[in-house]
């Protein structure tokens, strides 16, 4: 069954990346953000190229050096959420990170917060008892047999029909083997305080040993579920999907182009400004390798990135490595690398995500890495002049068009619409452009001519973007 869907699904990739207009398909745009993640809305590129940005290293978030917290922390999960108004106080913004802190005969799930994103604190929560006090920032915990607190990956629902005593929900649990426990569903009111929503695992298939990605999916209207599966000995993607979260769909094994990769963990999330493409970070696990050959155990990994747009297959545009181990020794032992699950707005022109380091050394720590905003990846041209052609498209309502960009103080970015079939529209031709330069998030793009982008509604229309020494990270038409 997985190789005729996977079959059936590469074969319709190829006709669509290689089939013409027809004007009763060309997509509707209009305020669709356009992102170079993958090469789905590009016709062609001449002396450009997409590039894959690493992020930036910023600073420490928290050390994982509490008692009840060991070197081996991880699965970490990082949610922007806004605290409720009240009589008292408006709405304000909350970060909320939740990871496991011990593992083996007592294994915990730890609470962190932070009002930016930046600077975090473990509240002393006086939920769960260690050491003969609770005062920690300990949610939950379990001993063997139950495993419920191994791998808690929660999630603000934003289903319109979730219940008050559910808006934050997840799932927690591994099988090791046939027969043993599963997943189990979580809900709370205040996403501090727990209950199951069901008695025993849920009925889904799977080891489950990794870090469980759930989520409502606004864009699918669907909850969705990404976990550990095996092919034969290589760690994978398998997903599923529900209408209830607690009936599931058969898993499906994720379709990633290219050669087999072991993927640790997924990492797959919505884009928070464009939920129609799904991003992932996977850790990237290399088992044959050990650098630190006094290391007790076998195998490095690197952060990787991919997206996608309808859930199931997954674009690996980039083969190469989003962060590298880098010259921390700690980094060359096994597991470290392992990217949190969350990409959060930490600005007005930025966003983060956070990655475990130094798995089982006494540095273990997580850190947070930043982009530019939608700065994932840009098409870029260098000092010679390069080009973009779009797939054909069609606006609705639209009248400016909103660019994101970045070049050098010689470079310049050019805009020409065109019919789909190529021909230059007057009022909008190269020859009419005003080169824009600078390095801006949203720069509005206008033409000599003062000509009205609402002028072309309706009809199919492609661009030519011309890049000279600049990177262009994605676009927009608006209202």
């Amino acid at each position: 069954m997985y190789l005729a869907w996977t079959l059936a699904t590469l074969a319709g990739l190829c006709v669509a990346r290689g089939s013409t207009a027809d004007d009763s398909k060309v997509p509707d745009i209009t305020g669709k953000l356009q992102l170079f993640v993958d090469q789905r809305d590009i016709e062609s590129l001449k002396q450009a190229h997409l590039v894959l940005h690493s992020p930036v290293r910023k600073e420490t978030a928290i050390r994982f050096d509490a008692s009840w917290e060991t070197p081996t922390a991880c699965y970490v999960t990082i949610l922007q959420d806004v605290v409720e108004e009240t009589n008292s106080s408006p709405g304000q913004p909350v970060y909320r990170m939740y990871y496991r802190g011990r593992g083996g005969d007592f294994e915990s799930t730890c609470y962190a917060e932070s009002r930016d994103g930046i600077h975090w604190t473990k509240p002393e929560l006086g939920l769960i008892e260690w050491n003969g006090s609770k005062r920690n920032n300990m949610i939950l915990a379990s001993t063997p047999p139950d495993r419920t607190a191994h791998n808690f990956v929660p999630f603000r629902d934003t289903n319109p029909q979730a219940a008050p005593d559910a808006r934050y929900k997840a799932v927690a649990g591994k099988r090791i083997k046939p027969g043993e426990d599963g997943l189990h569903a979580f809900k709370s009111a205040d996403g501090i305080h727990w209950k199951p929503m069901m008695a025993g695992a849920l009925p889904l298939a799977g080891k489950f040993d990794s870090q469980n990605v759930v989520y409502w999916d606004t864009a699918r209207k669907k909850y969705v579920i990404y976990f550990r599966t095996y092919i034969k000995a290589n760690r994978a993607i398998s997903m599923a999907e529900s209408e209830d979260f607690l009936t599931w769909s058969s898993p499906v094994q994720a379709v990633v182009e290219g050669e087999p990769e072991q993927f640790y963990t997924n990492a797959v999330i919505p884009y928070f400004r464009a939920s129609h493409l799904l991003f992932a970070f996977p850790k990237r696990f290399i088992p044959d390798r050990k650098r630190l050959q006094e290391h007790p155990q076998q195998g490095i990994s690197d952060a990787v990135f991919l997206s996608s747009r309808d859930g199931r297959y997954f674009d690996r545009q980039f083969r190469e490595a989003l962060l590298r181990p880098g010259r921390s020794t700690e980094n060359w032992g096994d597991r470290s690398l392992m990217t949190a699950w969350g990409l959060v707005p930490t600005g007005a022109d930025e966003m983060s995500i956070y990655v475990s380091e130094g798995y089982r050394f006494d540095s273990s720590c997580l850190t947070r890495f930043a982009f530019r905003t939608d700065g994932i990846a840009s098409v870029r041209a260098f000092a010679t002049t390069g080009e973009l052609i779009t797939k054909p498209f069609q606006l609705r309502n639209a009248d400016k068009l909103v660019l994101n960009f970045a070049t050098s103080a010689a470079g310049s970015v050019q805009v020409e619409v065109q019919t789909a079939s190529g021909k230059p529209i007057p009022g909008f031709t190269l020859k009419e452009t005003l080169p824009l330069y600078g390095d801006e998030i949203a720069e509005r793009y206008a033409w000599k001519s003062g000509s009205s982008l609402s002028s072309l509604a309706g009809r199919p229309l492609r661009l030519r973007i011309v890049l000279n020494d600049a990177d262009l990270y994605s676009y927009r038409f608006e209202k």
